[in-house]
């Protein structure tokens, strides 16, 4: 079985990467000849904080994500991404896509639910270093088959499969802890997207998960965290997950030219019992939620989208005119916690009631694989401190390299 090098632009939904192609002669009763793309996403941090705060300063290295994709014929394709950053090897994503149609692929594997607008957006895409507070109630990547596909002349996309589950906020664990499965569900509309004129690129969604699951610790229930990464709430350990968790979502984007507008609201509510201590035997059903509104401009000119500036007009280059593209982008979110969750399924001492918090971010595209990133984000909350205090603010200064090939 030969294999033939080539260099060409992937044909993947990234246009800026630059992708190692191998095609393959394959038997010529298969018909169809096949290929392997290499790709890699790195992602070099810094952390500063500017007041007391229990995370330290530092650099770090976000992500570093080699990955093989690619497909065999015109019908089935797949893609293998393991994250090399932090104490562990981990696998972010592994599936097959069975292509039947564009109206209807069968992805089979770990993969991204059909739920958060930012979630859903690449990593090398989000135009803050890290997501909003809306996403910790999101689902991470999870076990399971879905259904997805464009109608409507592609103004319609949908998703809808059946997942393991996983708490919000977070990626699922390998196997399913209880046994129980979650249903998600979304549409997307994109009313004008071939023929978007003075509309720009609008994009309107809803999106929902439900399933029953059950259990103690941290495979069962969330905990939430700043943009800095500190985890400002989480429930008793004497709490078990005893019920249905259904989360909602209502999102949208709109981009016209240099301008850029992405919206998200979610809520997720979950049955909890107090298995032990004080107020052993309670249940609720708790319902957390929050928001966030972003904005961005496209200060050289360039068009703003749900994947970034996908190529600078004229890329940095050394000894050349070029300088690249930059782009400011800012956010204002929040996070609210169901009152009901104190005093019994959460220490009002140690979590908080409600998190706001704001960020700016200059970033620049110096060429389409290499774009560095400036980023200021402060949040603020409501209780977690002793005797009816407030919980310091966390004001936080990042820089990002990233490159991607």
């Amino acid at each position: 079985m030969p294999f033939h090098f080539l260099s060409r632009p992937p044909q993947s939904p990234h246009p800026r990467l630059v992708a190692l192609v191998i095609t393959l002669a394959l038997a010529p009763s298969l018909g169809h000849a096949g290929e392997i793309k290499l790709r890699g996403l790195v992602q070099a941090d810094t952390r500063s904080f500017m007041n007391d705060s229990a995370k330290n300063d530092g650099f770090l290295w976000r992500r570093l994500e080699p990955s093989i994709e690619g497909n065999w014929g015109t019908w089935l394709g797949f893609r293998v991404n393991p994250q090399f950053a932090g104490d562990r090897v981990t696998l972010n994503e592994a599936y097959i896509d069975l292509k039947f149609d564009p109206r209807a692929t069968v992805r089979i594997g770990k993969s991204k639910p059909p739920f958060g607008l930012e979630r859903l957006q690449s990593s090398t895409s989000t135009a803050q270093v890290e997501l909003g507070l809306p996403s910790e109630l999101a689902p991470g990547r999870d076990i399971g088959v879905q259904l997805q596909g464009s109608v409507l002349g592609g103004a319609l996309d949908y998703g809808i499969g059946a997942f393991n589950g996983t708490v919000d906020g977070r990626d699922a664990v390998a196997g399913n802890p209880d046994g129980e499965f979650e249903y998600a569900g979304r549409l997307f509309w994109q009313p004008r997207k071939h023929a978007r004129g003075e509309w720009g690129n609008l994009g309107l969604g809803v999106a929902a998960t439900v399933g029953n699951t059950h259990g103690n610790g941290s495979n069962f229930l969330p905990r939430y965290r700043t943009p800095g990464q500190a985890q400002f709430f989480g429930y008793g350990s004497n709490v078990a997950a005893d019920g249905q968790r259904l989360r909602k979502t209502v999102q949208g984007y709109w981009y016209r030219g240099p301008l850029g507008l992405l919206g998200e609201w979610v809520s997720s509510a979950q049955t909890l019992r107090v298995i032990s201590g004080a107020g052993a035997g309670s249940r609720a059903t708790l319902d957390n939620h929050a928001w966030q509104i972003a904005a961005g401009w496209v200060l050289t000119g360039e068009d703003a989208g749900y994947r970034g500036v996908v190529a600078p007009a004229s890329p940095f280059a050394i000894g050349q005119p070029g300088w690249g593209a930059l782009e400011a982008t800012v956010r204002y979110g929040q996070l609210q916690m169901d009152a009901a969750a104190f005093p019994y399924f959460a220490n009002g001492a140690t979590s908080a009631q409600a998190a706001h918090g704001w960020g700016v971010a200059l970033n620049w595209y110096l060429t389409g694989n290499l774009k560095l990133m400036a980023n200021y984000t402060m949040t603020k909350f409501d209780g977690c401190a002793a005797a009816g205090g407030r919980r310091p603010q966390e004001r936080v200064l990042f820089t990002r390299a990233q490159l991607t090939f």
